[in-house]
């Protein structure tokens, strides 16, 4: 096994949990779920396995993974995040267990690239393949940004390299699952959008290519700089035009013109209204300290 320690986040799982966990029992050492009081069957399969488990209140990832990385004793060289819809293919699992016993020294965080698959099919297309992403990394070289979406982890002291082979993100939910999940993730990023905008940040800016990799990089610069300035609605539009028809997005038949309409379309959309609706309820609000206690009763945290 490699000397690598599995952290899975959890919360109503029981379609995913046991594929996960079979699927990162090949290639670790040690797994701990890091559940959100799930209230299905997710621990319950979860028992039947050697894995360690915890429990804590889910506010978003970042600050989830902030509690696992604080709380649990890991004691191995490699950390690995996955989500519980996720599993690494037979081929990076090989890649793995041949290459990183050899590993350099100097090498401190690995990417991977990610594989979608919605309602069964593999969305090649429309810049969705692959998506590089960094999920292993070594223990005491690694933290995750503290932000309420799309939270990288960032490397330090040491450099990244991306290996060849993909892992699957592969949720067996329903398109209405699909909805209502992206319906949440549209207020976390509502929220980083409008954190941008009014300038409400209080930590400065890390990620950049080097701690993480460019093609993260790049997406986030494209987005902050260029999409998020748009006039209300255009970027939305265009967005899904570019991915649909420049990327070749037709090319992934009926189940990808739904997908790309609905993650390229009505979710960027999505989005932009809700960053609408926030920008309404602080507008009367003139100070940094005001806006950011408005934002904590909106949210129910005091994570700001």
């Amino acid at each position: 096994m490699n000397d690598i320690t599995v952290l899975i986040l959890t919360y109503n799982e029981e379609k995913h949990i046991a594929r996960c966990i079979e699927s990162a029992q090949t290639y670790s050492k040690t797994i701990y779920i890091i559940d959100s009081f799930s209230t299905d069957r997710t621990l319950e399969i979860a028992k039947n396995f050697n894995v360690q488990i915890y429990q804590n209140k889910f506010i978003n990832y970042s600050t989830q993974y902030k509690w696992a990385l604080k709380n649990i004793n890991i004691d191995t060289k490699w950390i690995l995040r996955l989500d519980a819809d996720e599993y690494l293919e037979d081929n990076l699992i090989n890649e793995l267990n041949i290459k990183l016993p050899n590993i350099s020294n100097n090498i401190v965080g690995i990417n991977f690239k990610r594989k979608h698959i919605f309602m069964n099919r593999w969305i090649r297309y429309g810049g969705r393949y692959p998506l590089i992403l960094l999920r292993l990394w070594k223990k005491g070289h690694g933290t995750i940004e503290d932000r309420w979406h799309d939270e990288h982890i960032i490397i330090h002291n040491g450099k990244t390299v991306t290996f060849t082979n993909n892992f699957v993100d592969h949720n067996l939910e329903d398109v209405s699952f699909f909805v209502k999940k992206h319906n949440r993730y549209s207020r976390g990023e509502a929220i980083e959008v409008l954190s941008d905008k009014l300038n409400l940040r209080t930590k400065p800016k890390t990620f950049n290519a080097e701690n993480s990799n460019l093609n993260s990089y790049i997406k986030r610069s494209i987005k902050e700089k260029i999409y998020n300035k748009l006039p209300f609605g255009w970027g939305s539009f265009f967005y899904f035009l570019y991915r649909y028809f420049i990327l070749m997005g037709f090319l992934d038949g009926k189940v990808g013109f739904s997908y790309h309409f609905l993650q390229g379309f009505w979710y960027r959309f999505l989005v932009e209204t809700k960053v609408l609706e926030l920008e309404k309820k602080v507008a009367h609000l003139d100070n940094k300290n005001d806006i950011l206690s408005e934002l904590s009763k909106i949210t129910n945290s005091q994570h700001f």
